[in-house]
């Protein structure tokens, strides 16, 4: 078994994670990179660094804050594990560091064209690391993850499931889109195989469920999941649009970038990685992991 340090761990998708890979037998240590002088365990099979500044969708953020955290703290570490015996290290991007809208299908070899200080602080990392020559024996893995759902998740999901369990009528009905999810429990059983299948080659890596899952599909799997009848209008979209317009300057819930995060296409694939694996499909389909993220949330409400 291996001994795997990882940045992040209190994060969401550190906290789901840790105790997976704890679970297959690894010893798994947390690091901060918060405190002065952190070391690394020299004896450490692999680093998987989820540390970073997330995407603020109320663009309250300052820049320099994303590539303080996002860059230049990911160098450091990475700097640290050039010299190390370390032989693995997994460093978290995002998908929003190549775009943040999709047209197509979105693969590892789109031209990267981030727009916002989010993205550009995770391709500019991903273009150091890249740029390193690698030692012999060493594996880079850059992961590019779509958006994460699973217990204990918050954010648009969670939205949607408060509209549809009120039995609030879901007014952006009209938008036809389809969008890639990533379950975290296929997630942490990536990240596993790519520990313990050591043919698997540094590189650039998507990670999302093998199947797009348009809004409206998703508005009644809640519906499906809670017992509650999926309601949807389908009022005019370039209504919606200012109305979200003026909820940018009120700063209400429904805002231009949550409008967009909720109505736009945005598919990405995950064939590079399962033909890496040597798989046809991951082991959770993307509307079996929706229902068990939306469960949860429903047991959370009925308590």
């Amino acid at each position: 078994m291996m001994k795997i340090i990882v940045t992040g761990a209190s994060g969401f998708v550190g906290q789901n994670l840790v105790p997976y890979l704890s679970a297959k037998g690894n010893t798994v240590r947390s690091l901060s990179l918060r405190t002065e002088n952190w070391q690394l365990e020299q004896d450490a099979t692999a680093i998987i660094h989820l540390a970073g500044k997330a995407h603020d969708t109320k663009n309250t953020a300052a820049a320099d804050v994303y590539f303080q955290v996002n860059r230049d703290l990911t160098i450091k570490l990475f700097d640290r594990f050039l010299q190390s015996p370390v032989r693995d290290f997994f460093y978290f991007s995002s998908v929003k560091a190549v775009a943040d809208t999709v047209s197509g299908v979105l693969s590892e070899e789109v031209e990267a064209q981030p727009y916002t200080p989010y993205g550009q602080s995770k391709l500019e990392a991903e273009q150091y690391l890249l740029a390193q020559p690698l030692p012999a024996g060493k594996r880079l893995f850059i992961i590019r993850p779509c958006m994460i759902h699973g217990p204990g998740n918050k954010g648009n999901l969670n939205l949607l499931y408060k509209v549809v369990q009120k039995g609030i009528p879901w007014p952006l009905a009209a938008f036809e889109n389809a969008r890639s999810f990533l379950y975290v429990d296929n997630l942490c059983w990536l990240i596993d195989q790519m520990l313990t299948q050591a043919h698997v080659a540094s590189g650039v890596y998507n990670f999302a469920d093998d199947d797009a899952v348009s809004t409206n599909e998703l508005v009644h799997i809640i519906g499906e999941v809670t017992g509650k009848k999926a309601r949807l209008w389908a009022i005019n979209a370039g209504f919606m649009k200012s109305i979200a317009a003026i909820g940018d300057k009120l700063k209400l819930p429904l805002n231009s970038e949550r409008l967009k995060k909720l109505t736009e296409s945005y598919v990405v694939s995950n064939q590079k990685i399962k033909t890496a694996l040597n798989i046809k499909s991951l082991p959770v389909t993307a509307k079996q992991g929706l229902r068990n993220t939306i469960s949860v949330f429903d047991k959370i409400a009925t308590r």
